[in-house]
């Protein structure tokens, strides 16, 4: 982390003034009612049911609310878990306990060889970032640590990684094995232990680092905020300079500049307009990483999340790289609900970072 900030301090000097315009915006109210709406519309959805009366711990829905909801507790003056989020807590933990009985999310009975084995490791790193996201010292969080590790591949290229889901659907089931192992370092470096599979861990995502699409190597400077020892100063320079070459004229980014060569199924164009999930994950990744929320073109970023809310819904837009959808189906909302979650995450660290007061806050002292 020392090395993180020395690269942030020394090579990206901050040449302009975050304000606190920059930071209110948008409405963590608004933001709220989505994220909230969108993971109890996902808990009664027929399609996400599972076996023992639990749902699917999907990587566009519930992993982005569980990691960006809780950032907004201090802002809407939440003093405990939400019942919402208490929901899916008690899901992903019913789970963990009965790993050993609950079918995997998609059975090779059903789905064919070898979804059985993918299901079962993609679901222990997301139960395991999940809990440990939410408290890292309880008992289930360590169990679902413990479920994590022993899947854990042993040999073959992908020796230090996890089967992870493929229904060829980027950037979370397509070519996502080395996205899925970003996910179990965030768990295994909040978790603050250290088991034997953290070295088979680092190796992987070092050497693989170089073969990735740039959204994977946003994912691993973001990691390795967490995990040390995963990447040295030079590396991370590089992925930080890589990801602010694409910043878009209007201060955002979009996904299509991070996905490689990707092309969707139905052969329409991928969307090239800025959009929140690639912004808000770039704009975190930096702000973790060390980079001053005033050095230019991180404020740009935070300032296109800023304009770029929906007041109306509470939602930032995102567009699937897999086909041309309808943003205004439960479906075509699956990007927008990660752009949300991350937008947040953004958003809600460069708050905390320059200690400007929310909009409910100030509302709340005028009327004291």
């Amino acid at each position: 982390m020392i090395k993180t900030l020395i690269v942030a301090l020394f090579l990206f000097p901050t040449v302009s003034i975050l304000n606190a315009q920059t930071l209110e915006g948008w409405s963590s109210e608004a933001a709220r009612g989505y994220l909230d709406a969108r993971m109890t519309w996902w808990t009664t959805w027929p399609n996400a049911a599972r076996d023992h009366q639990t749902f699917c711990i999907s990587c566009h829905t519930v992993l982005p609310y569980a990691l960006g909801r809780p950032a907004l507790r201090k802002d809407l003056g939440e003093h405990a878990v939400s019942p919402v989020e208490s929901h899916l807590i008690e899901d992903v933990t019913k789970r963990v306990r009965m790993w050993k009985d609950v079918e995997p999310f998609y059975p090779d009975a059903k789905r064919g060889v070898p979804k059985t084995a993918e299901s079962r490791g993609t679901e222990s790193i997301l139960d395991a970032l999940i809990l440990v996201w939410y408290d890292r010292q309880s008992p289930d969080a360590r169990l679902a640590l413990a479920n994590m590790w022993e899947l854990q591949l042993t040999e073959g290229k992908a020796a230090g990684a996890w089967n992870w889901l493929e229904f060829h659907n980027t950037p979370w089931e397509g070519d996502s094995q080395y996205y899925g192992a970003t996910l179990a370092a965030l768990a295994a470096g909040l978790a603050a232990n250290h088991p034997p599979g953290i070295k088979p861990l680092r190796d992987y995502l070092q050497r693989e680092q170089n073969s990735q699409v740039p959204l994977n190597r946003v994912m691993l400077l973001w990691a390795s905020t967490k995990l040390d020892l995963l990447l040295t100063t030079a590396r991370q320079r590089a992925i930080i300079e890589e990801a602010l070459a694409k910043q878009q004229s209007d201060g955002g980014f979009s996904l299509s500049s991070f996905i490689g060569e990707w092309k969707r199924r139905d052969g329409t164009p991928q969307e090239t307009r800025s959009d929140g999930f690639a912004t808000g994950l770039v704009t975190l990744a930096l702000q973790e990483a060390g980079i001053p929320a005033d050095q230019t073109q991180l404020r740009h970023g935070l300032e296109w999340l800023n304009r770029n809310q929906d007041k109306t819904e509470g939602r930032w837009l995102a567009y699937s790289p897999n086909k041309q959808r309808d943003l205004s189906t439960d479906v075509g909302r699956f990007m927008s609900d990660a752009a949300t979650a991350f937008a947040v995450l953004s958003l809600e660290e460069a708050r905390s970072r320059s200690h400007v007061p929310t909009l409910e806050a100030t509302s709340d002292s005028r009327g004291s």
